[in-house]
Order: structure tokens, then sequence, then C-alpha cells
């Protein structure tokens, strides 16, 4: 190669980087060590699950309410659409977790 092509691809180079740095950026939440309490964000411990913005807002208590909104909404204005988007999802899986979960509080009730 001649010089005018390693100066080309050196220039290629560094703009990948600096563009897959901002990538990095926007993608990956910033990780803050003051969060280990998990009471800014969500419940999530630094570097653990959930990591994105978007599964912490999901999964707390706002989030759950938001997506239920959602999912009220689309079953009255789609429901045709709703149902087959339901079939998609393991209906099993989440009801054996719902029941364990109703037998575990009964069963603290009890004791």
């Amino acid at each position: 190669m001649t010089d005018h092509d390693e100066v080309a691809r050196a220039e290629i180079l560094a703009r990948l980087a600096i563009s897959r740095e901002e990538l990095r950026h926007v993608l990956e939440p910033p990780r803050t060590e003051s969060a280990a309490d998990g009471s800014s964000n969500g419940g999530a411990q630094p570097g653990g699950f959930p990591r994105s913005r978007t599964m912490q807002m999901l999964m707390s208590g706002r989030g759950l309410g938001t997506l239920g909104a959602a999912a009220a909404g689309l079953l009255i204005a789609r429901p045709a659409l709703a149902l087959r988007l339901l079939r998609l999802l393991p209906t099993g899986g989440f009801a054996r977790m719902l029941l364990m979960r109703a037998f575990t509080a009964l069963r603290a009730k009890q004791e």
C-alpha cells in the first residue's frame, strides 16, 4: 500500500472507533456507584439486571402500570390483534408463576 492508502485507512479506523464509542454511550446506560441501594434505578444493582433504562422503567411500579394501560388500550382498540399477540406469550408459564406467588402468599399468611 502507498502512504496515501495507509493514511486513508487510519482515518477510517479512527472514525469507526469514534462512532463505536458514540453507540456505546447511547446504548449502554451510565453505571453509577451511588445507586448501590437500588433506590434510583428501579431496584437494579449496578451492572445487574435490568441494565437498560427501558427495562428498568418497565419493571418499576409506574412502568407496570403504563404497560398495563397500553395493553388495555390495545385490547379495547384492536381486540383481534391483542388476542393474536396473547397467543404468542407463554401463558402457561405466566399462570404457573402467578399461582406459585398466590400459594406462597397464602402460606405466609397462615404462618
